[in-house]
């Protein structure tokens, strides 16, 4: 309420000092209408102006308060054709921010310019729609879960102009019939959610009286402070169009601790003031909907539409209380015929500035429109002013880039969702561009493939690496031959094993000696088929770290050899000589024990030779 005061005091001084500027201009009835029903104040006066002067006057002057200019999102004017007359044929009358000398710092003004002169005697009756966000104070600034959201709303009943009115009224209209206080002053009454001031006559020049509201308010405070609308064209097709929302409620804020079971419970009482859910209306034609946040899709929408709009109905993750954010995207598709035109050799897109959702203030709407690479000569037509630049957007399959048109504007309402227009060039055989660059590119791809399946990329067989490669794989052969020569002369071994054990259980001598005889002939063939591979790693450098481990295999598989054949002989000698069991056990016991620890090593060679 202090705030309220001093915005009283400064209007009253502004009274006292001020003086008219165009004094024989006089305002011979103003109605004013107040729409209290959203977070967005709109305020419709209908003014009837008449000329008591000799001069020609082709302008009138519409004066706010500084601190209210500041939340003035959308002026505007248009001429009014009396009742029964469609006002949508209207055209807005021109619009400025102007600094009339001698008037008072601390208002703003606008001029109107009226379609034609207003002569002496003349009168001219206009409608002005003033759009204001952030007027609508939370009173208290903090509530619980289960309390009302109450609002305080500061306004004049005397229209505040630099010019005399005859007759005045002001209404006031409210969302609901509760109200907690209001100023009451002569002619006031109130009529369900409505509160009426007036009519008052003969008023001067900056009359004002201040006048405030309070009330019972739970709609939604969704406000979007930064709204970024990504508008892509494809040639092909579509318009792609995303949307990055980050929204807060703000309203009164939200105290204490939240119950998700009182809320589901009783949602219209345990979270009047919440907002629950938002409605997005669509092009007629929109497809290929999504509403995600960084979690991944979310369910909680629906969707339906006809031939006339798209509704697109969504719920956060959780209703939202006074003070809560949340951030999301939503994206479709829209036909290209329906919004991409050609005039003058010039194709230009036609599309909606705002946001489709209902009754969101938008702090800072950003709209990229991006346009195909090669596009040129480029400009922008937007019903009211917006900061402009350009910038570069890389894709798939581009070279240098798309051009991309971006438009800045704070302070958007719903009444900003006007069309704009983005022009520019484009040759269409620019089209082609991508495809074949697809084309040309798998056709390369299938030709490097064929040149590679038929040509010779082996390396040169003069190159020294290719040589070192040749020699090293006949070492490796060798090494492999040696190998399978010591395991057939192992596998002799196992044979010569086997015959004493058939010589114990048959005591056929001579059948062993023959076994011997020819086992003996087997070993010399290898052992003869084994030199000249161990001459040629000798004498080749790239045997070097292998030869000694080789050798030496080749050594313990002699030396077994040659225990073996001492045994066998012992075992023999034994049987012709009749000797006992016990005996022959002991004349071969040490012999035995050699054998096993030479066929031991060599085991373990063969193992060291492979992993070299």
């Amino acid at each position: 309420m202090r705030m309220g005061f001093r915005f009283d005091l400064l209007l009253f001084t502004v009274a006292l000092l001020s003086v008219p500027v165009l004094s024989d201009l006089i305002l011979s009835k103003v109605d004013r209408r107040v729409d209290l029903t959203s977070q967005i104040v709109r305020i419709t006066s209908t003014l009837k102006v008449e000329n008591e002067g000799t001069d020609l006057v082709s302008e009138i002057l519409l004066a706010f308060p500084d601190n209210q200019a500041k939340n003035l999102a959308h002026l505007v004017a248009t001429p009014n054709e009396g009742k029964g007359k469609a006002k949508s044929s209207a055209v807005s009358l021109p619009v400025e921010v102007v600094h009339p000398k001698g008037m008072p710092p601390s208002l703003t003004f606008y001029s109107v310019s009226l379609p034609k002169g207003l002569g002496k005697g003349d009168t001219f009756t206009l409608d002005v729609l003033a759009v204001f966000t952030h007027a609508l104070q939370p009173f208290p600034e903090k509530i619980s879960q289960a309390d009302i959201q109450l609002l305080v709303f500061y306004e004049t009943a005397h229209y505040l102009s630099p010019y005399m009115v005859k007759v005045q009224s002001l209404s006031v209209k409210l969302p609901d019939a509760r109200i907690e206080s209001y100023t009451k002053i002569e002619n006031t009454k109130t009529q369900d959610s409505e509160i009426k001031y007036g009519p008052y006559e003969s008023l001067p020049p900056f009359s004002y009286s201040p006048i405030v509201v309070h009330f019972e308010g739970n709609q939604p405070f969704a406000v979007a402070q930064e709204l970024v609308r990504e508008l892509e064209i494809s040639h092909w097709g579509s318009v792609q169009v995303t949307e990055h929302y980050n929204l807060i409620h703000g309203g009164a804020q939200s105290k204490g601790e939240f119950s998700r079971l009182d809320y589901q419970a009783r949602p219209y009482i345990r979270g009047a003031s919440a907002v629950k859910r938002l409605v997005a209306k669509l092009p007629p034609r929109a497809h290929s909907v999504y509403y995600r946040d960084e979690i991944g899709n979310i369910s909680t929408s629906n969707l339906w539409g006809d031939h006339k709009k798209t509704e697109l109905v969504i719920e956060p993750r959780y209703p939202m209380f006074g003070g809560w954010k949340t951030a999301f995207t939503i994206g479709y598709g829209l036909p290209l015929q329906d919004f991409l035109f050609e005039s003058e050799r010039k194709r230009y897109l036609n599309i909606s500035f705002g946001s489709p959702m209902d009754e969101v203030i938008i702090d800072t709407l950003i709209v990229k429109v991006v346009l195909p690479e090669g596009s040129r000569d480029i400009s922008v037509s937007a019903p009211f002013p917006v900061k402009q630049w350009q910038e570069t957007k890389l894709s798939h399959l581009d070279v240098v880039g798309r051009p991309v048109i971006v438009l800045e504007k704070t302070n958007v309402v719903p009444e900003h969702n006007q069309y704009f227009q983005v022009y520019y060039k484009f040759n269409s055989l620019s089209m082609f561009r991508e495809p074949l660059m697809l084309i040309s590119g798998y056709f390369f791809l299938f030709v490097a493939c064929i040149i590679y399946m038929h040509a010779d990329l082996s390396i040169s067989k003069s190159s020294p690496s290719y040589l070192a490669k040749l020699q090293w794989d006949e070492v490796q052969a060798a090494v492999q031959q040696v190998q399978n020569i010591i395991n057939r002369c192992l596998t002799i071994h196992d044979k010569l094993e086997a015959s004493l054990r058939d010589l114990s259980r048959t005591g056929d001598v001579q059948a062993c000696k023959a076994a011997r005889k020819a086992f003996d002939g087997l070993l010399k063939d290898l052992s003869k088929d084994l030199k000249p591979l161990l001459v040629f790693l000798q004498s080749s450098p790239q045997a070097a770290p292998i030869l000694p481990k080789v050798e030496e295999l080749a050594s313990k598989e002699r030396d077994l050899q040659e225990r073996l054949m001492v045994k066998h002989a012992t075992v023999v000698e034994c049987y012709e000589k009749n000797s006992g069991r016990r005996e022959t056990e002991n004349r071969v016991a040490s012999q035995q024990q050699k054998i096993t620890a030479l066929r031991q090593e060599v085991d373990d060679l063969f193992e060291i030779v492979d992993e070299i």
